[in-house]
Order: structure tokens, then C-alpha cells, then sequence
């Protein structure tokens, strides 16, 4: 090997262990995803609610269940108030009838989350939106003793409020909407409630992110998580649900387990530049001719439909719908160069004058595609209608 070569390499070598290093002390960025799990300490974990819950109920039992609900309720004898807390829960039909069986035996359910639809109560939520960016949300609660004390939050989130309620057997908690600044409200709707039923309660709450480390960590807001708290009862043990938790950790193969450590990350590079070295200086020494290889043959068709098939035996129907929504957005940014940051009333009057749909069918097809979004399952109708719409968004703008 001549001296140029050498230079060539050690420079190589150089850049790589430089790249590392900066990789491995740079500053972590925020991650702010919706985890709700009491041991992530992320924005949106709950470890704060997790070490503070024993010392807002000291006489309390605070019981982890990690099982869903339909397991760990088929010992009758449990009693307590169950807690749940995460950015979407679905409810199977049986699942959810052995709460209900729970609560008429003089229990309490607890349920923040966005988009609580339950036709067996007759609940059903809807999604509020802001006039323009400068109105700020607020949060109140109806209790007498709450007077005159409202809450805000900064950042954005889905605000979802009940558009439909049992009125025989509801109480009205809460509310929330918007307000502009002139300080006047534009929007507003209800977002806590406590339902009656049989000798027990259900407790509804549409903003989740109220439990999160950031919501208790601002001043401005502890006291209103501490309020929402104050209708857990005492004398009986809280069940905090641990299983329908949007952070779950999954290890969905070896290779993500490896690079989901940063120590494990560094050393699998450190073995890939060693092997990368090695195959160097040994290519220099040893030449093997070189067999024609035979071009490939384009098998595209082919891919395609193994991908589909592993997709259709999965019955993965939520990936599949997760997929289309995102490359129909792209579409819209690249096609009518309209942003998606924000998807309201302005947004679907400016897409449907540059698409030929009227604004009625663009805001169902967002309106189908947040129902979506907020669910953890979908059926293979629900994803069929999702097709259908966007296939149909198209062949208007294509004059079809």
C-alpha cells in the first residue's frame, strides 16, 4: 500500500471516530411523544404522577395492573377506582361490559383519554378547533369550590369535547374551548364528566396530557391535576392500568433492541468500521477475480404484491391506514403546496377551491381520517371507506 493510500485511510478513520463522538455527546432532543407510562420521564411520560399519587393518597393502595381489564376484572371480589390514562383507548365490547359490571358493584372507572365515544352510555365526542392561531385554550371546572379558576395549556393537542351525554345520569364537571383576545369565547364544550351507574361512577376526561409530567411540572396547571384527582375516592385502592399505555416498550427485532441502546449503537458502528478496515488492507492483498454477474431482473410486481400479501395476512388494517393518510398529505404539499400543520376551517376552504371538492366532503374526509388516527385498531371496512374517500378527493381534482 503507498503512502497516499494511507493518508487516504487514516483521514477515513479520523472523520468516522470524529462523527461518533459528536453523535454520542451532542444534546439529546426532546422527545415528546405521547408515552403515558409512569416510568418515562419524557414530556409526555407519567413518572411525576407515578411518585406523587401515594403522597396525594397516603392511606390509599395504589395496585399496577399489566394485564387488560377483561383479565385482571375476572376476580369479582376486586374493588377500587380503576385509572386509565393515554392518548387513545378502544375498549373491546366484552372488555368494556365487565367494567360496567365492575362499577354497578359500587366501584369507580376513571377515563382520560381523546375521543371517548361509548354507545352503551351514550357518550360520543367531538374534536373542537381555534379560529386562528392567537386564541389560547382554556380549562374550568364547575365545582363551587374551583370558582373563577381557569387553566391553560400551550401546546397543541387534539380538544375533544362531548357532543352527546346521558343528561338523566351525568354530572358536568368540566369544560374547555377557546378564547380570543379580546378575551371572548369562541369555542367551548365539556370535557369531564362523572356518569352514574348501578351503585358506582364513571369519570370521563378528554385532555389526557393533563396527567403528564410537562402538565404537572408547570405551575400554572399542578393544581388543576390535583383538582381532577380530588374526585378519586380515598377509601377504597387505586388500580393504575399499565396496559393500554401508547409507550409500551415493544422489541420488534434484535437490530432495533441493539440501536435502542446508545452504548450498543456505538459498538455495533465501532465493529462495522473494524470490519470496513479489514476487508480493506485484505482486498489490497488478496485480488479474486471478479465472476459476471448475471442483471438482475426488475422484479417490482413481484415485491409488490409480497408486500401486500404480508400486509392482507397480517390484518395490520391501522399501518396500512397510517400509510395512505401520510402519503395523502404529502400529496396535498406537493400538489397544491398548501401546508398540513394545521388542518381547520381555513385549511379545508383553501384545499377544496384548489382541488374541485366542495368544503362538505374535504372536511368528512378529515373528519374520517382523525377518527382514524385517534384509534389504535381499525376494521378493513373502516379502512375501505378511507380508500374510497381519498380515491375520490382525486378523481374530482383529476376531473373524473
Amino acid at each position: 500500500m503507498d503512502r497516499k493510500s494511507k493518508i487516504y485511510i487514516a483521514a477515513f478513520v479520523v472523520l468516522i471516530l470524529c462523527f461518533i463522538y459528536i453523535k454520542s455527546t451532542e444534546k439529546k432532543k426532546i422527545n415528546w411523544f405521547p408515552s403515558y407510562v409512569s416510568t418515562h420521564k419524557i414530556p409526555y411520560g407519567t413518572f411525576i404522577l407515578d411518585k406523587q399519587l401515594p403522597k396525594l393518597f397516603p392511606s390509599t393502595n395504589i395496585i399496577k395492573s399489566y394485564q387488560p381489564p377483561f383479565l385482571y376484572l375476572k376476580d369479582t371480589s376486586i374493588i377500587g377506582t380503576y385509572f386509565f390514562a393515554d392518548e387513545a383507548i378502544n375498549f373491546g365490547k366484552e372488555e368494556f361490559e365487565r367494567l360496567m359490571k365492575f362499577v354497578n358493584r359500587g366501584n369507580d372507572v376513571f377515563i382520560a383519554t381523546h375521543g371517548i365515544n361509548i354507545d352503551t352510555l351514550g357518550f360520543k365526542t367531538k374534536r373542537i378547533i381555534s379560529e386562528n392561531f392567537k386564541e389560547k385554550v382554556f380549562f374550568k371546572f364547575k365545582n363551587k369550590a374551583f370558582k373563577n379558576k381557569e387553566f391553560t395549556f400551550d401546546r397543541d393537542f387534539n380538544n375533544q369535547v362531548f357532543k352527546k351525554i346521558d343528561t338523566l345520569n351525568t354530572t358536568v364537571l368540566g369544560i374547555t374551548g377557546y378564547v380570543n383576545e379580546e378575551n371572548k369565547r369562541t369555542e367551548e364544550g365539556i370535557d369531564f364528566v362523572k356518569f352514574n351507574y348501578g351503585e358506582g361512577h364513571f369519570y370521563f376526561f378528554t385532555f389526557p396530557e393533563l396527567f403528564t409530567n410537562y402538565a404537572i411540572l408547570r405551575t400554572e396547571n399542578e393544581q388543576q391535576t390535583a383538582n381532577v384527582l380530588s374526585y378519586i375516592r380515598s377509601d377504597i385502592p387505586i388500580i393504575w392500568d399499565a396496559y393500554y399505555k401508547s409507550g409500551k416498550s415493544k422489541i420488534k427485532s434484535p437490530m432495533h433492541y441493539l440501536l435502542s441502546s446508545k452504548s450498543l449503537k456505538y459498538a455495533y458502528y465501532f465493529v462495522l468500521i473494524g470490519l470496513l478496515l479489514f476487508l480493506i488492507f485484505e482486498g489490497k492483498r488478496k485480488q479474486r477475480s471478479i465472476s459476471i454477474i448475471t442483471p438482475l431482473k426488475n422484479q417490482s410486481l413481484a415485491f409488490t404484491q409480497t408486500i401486500a400479501n404480508m400486509y392482507f395476512e397480517n390484518q395490520d388494517h391501522k399501518n396500512i391506514a397510517e400509510q395512505q393518510i401520510t402519503y395523502f398529505l404529502e400529496y396535498i404539499r406537493s400538489t397544491f403546496n398548501i401546508s398540513t400543520a394545521k388542518l381547520n376551517n381555513d385549511f379545508y376552504k383553501k384545499l377544496a377551491s384548489k382541488s374541485n371538492n366542495n368544503v362538505e366532503f374535504v372536511s368528512k374526509l378529515f373528519t374520517k381520517i382523525t377518527q382514524i388516527q385517534i384509534k389504535n385498531t381499525i376494521t378493513d371496512k373502516e379502512l375501505i371507506e378511507l380508500n374510497k374517500l381519498i380515491e375520490k378527493f382525486k378523481n374530482n381534482f383529476n376531473g373524473k
